[in-house]
């Protein structure tokens, strides 16, 4: 009966938990996003963004195939993928201390007790065969293993969360890369075009130069700006090549023989699925890891405060022990021992209230960079939001421009063919509308790469519902 009351009220102290409960800290969200672009939608349940292919929502084929490739091969990511790992093995690491811990040590030794020894039996020599089990278990009266299995899962989760956000960081840099290299290309096909705009210009100041219409002076001009052209459309090829570079370590290849086909960037922007502001906390991997962090943080202080009180150990002894190995394993060779254990630290000159102190620090700290991590998803997807806006503004003016110097080139080059004007308009005009053709395509450019940037703000199309329950 002692020993079962006993027992019971182990069980009892058992169920006590030390340590703050955790509550999600809150961060303050408006009701909608200030910047949404004309004719875009807010998300809803079953839209391909939300499916986790996020980049085919651009249209892709290539981009579609490259993007498959950066989860099997790349290196940074197999990084993050085994420390989530070593993650998920700590929760079971944790998980075994809530069980006894058994563990055998057999010996054999030959003893000779000294002839100077103070009691009886002096110089005596005998030998010893031993067959210990040893059986010992933490009670856990006030959750510290429970608290420290909390803390594993919480980590492992936030580990999760950071394989994730590594893995979108690395997608969309890959469709950065990929579009710079679109626009590179519709660079590249325009100083091609011009190129050739310009050899018929020559060939014509040329003529005109023989037929003792044109000076000298106006055919170097327009050798010049021929052959100035023809550079800036070899040095496209250098940003380029580096561009193929970065993409082939981002999908694990070594660079050399990889290739990215030629293609003009799109003119069109995909029209990207919003939601609400308090989604974010829902679709960015980081907040989410950052939020497990704090439950991660909150455990630790239940385990510091934990120390405060007595730890109960049970341990049990038992084997075979005898002076011959003959009678080794016979029942009268039995030993065993079973009692409690009971562990209070008395006096640690304040380490252990330094210790909550310094958990309790850990955690305000983690809030706030849970906090901190959310404003700047929020002001991420704002900024990407009011650049679309603003680019799509600028593009609309640029395009009139670019009609407008076109036209201003063309009319320059039917005076100059008149005899009304000299060769120098007719470069000026020129130039004036490669600059604005070229401006045109730097616009559309970052413009999809703003978009593959907002898409990384609004978290892909990854949800807190793939974090790992435990």
């Amino acid at each position: 009966m002692k020993w079962l009351a006993l027992s019971l009220t182990f069980l009892l102290l058992a169920g006590c938990t030390v340590g703050p409960k955790y509550a999600q800290p809150t961060v303050p969200t408006a009701p909608a996003f200030s910047e949404t672009p004309a004719g875009w939608t807010s998300a809803k349940p079953g839209d391909a963004f939300q499916k986790g292919k996020w980049w085919e929502i651009f249209d892709e084929a290539e981009l579609n195939t490259l993007e498959e490739q950066v989860g099997p091969a790349n290196q940074s990511l197999k990084i993050a993928e085994a420390n989530y790992r070593q993650a998920r093995a700590s929760i079971q690491t944790q998980r075994s201390f809530l069980f006894p811990t058994v563990s055998a040590g057999p010996s054999i030794s030959t003893n000779r007790i000294s002839s100077h020894y103070p009691a009886g039996a002096q110089g005596l020599q005998y030998g010893l065969f031993s067959l210990p089990i040893n059986a010992s278990f933490d009670a856990d009266l006030w959750g510290r293993i429970r608290k420290s299995i909390e803390a594993a899962k919480e980590q492992a989760q936030a580990s999760a969360g950071d394989l994730e956000n590594v893995k979108l960081e690395l997608q969309t840099e890959l469709a950065s890369y990929y579009f710079t290299i679109r626009g590179l290309d519709s660079q590249k096909r325009l100083l091609d075009d011009t190129v050739v705009v310009y050899q018929k210009a020559y060939d014509l100041t040329n003529n005109r130069y023989n037929g003792g219409v044109a000076s000298k002076a106006e055919v170097a001009q327009a050798k010049t700006q021929l052959n100035q052209t023809q550079a800036q459309s070899i040095d496209l090829g250098e940003q380029r090549a580096q561009l193929e570079h970065a993409i082939a370590v981002l999908t694990g290849k070594p660079p050399e023989g990889f290739h990215v086909s030629v293609a003009e960037l799109k003119n069109t922007i995909p029209a990207i699925p919003l939601g609400i502001p308090s989604e974010l906390l829902q679709r960015r991997p980081d907040i989410a890891a950052s939020e497990r962090q704090v439950a991660a943080a909150n455990a630790q202080i239940g385990i510091a405060k934990a120390a405060f009180y007595p730890d109960l150990v049970i341990a049990a002894e038992g084997g075979l022990q005898s002076g011959g190995i003959v009678n080794w394993f016979s029942w009268p060779s039995r030993f065993w021992g079973l009692g409690p254990q009971l562990t209070q630290t008395i006096f640690d000159a304040g380490r252990r209230r330094a210790q909550v102190t310094i958990s309790e620090a850990a955690y305000d700290a983690t809030v706030a960079s849970y906090r901190q991590t959310s404003l700047t998803a929020f002001q991420e997807v704002e900024d990407n939001l009011s650049t679309l806006r603003i680019l799509e503004q600028e593009a609309a003016k640029q395009h009139e421009a670019t009609e407008a110097a076109e036209n201003s080139q063309q009319l320059a080059m039917n005076r100059y063919k008149g005899g009304l004007v000299t060769y120098l308009e007719v470069i000026t005009a020129q130039s004036i509308a490669l600059t604005n053709e070229r401006t045109e395509v730097d616009l559309q450019q970052r413009r999809m790469g703003a978009a593959v940037q907002l898409v990384r703000a609004l978290g892909g199309g990854w949800d807190i519902s793939k974090l790992p329950k435990g």
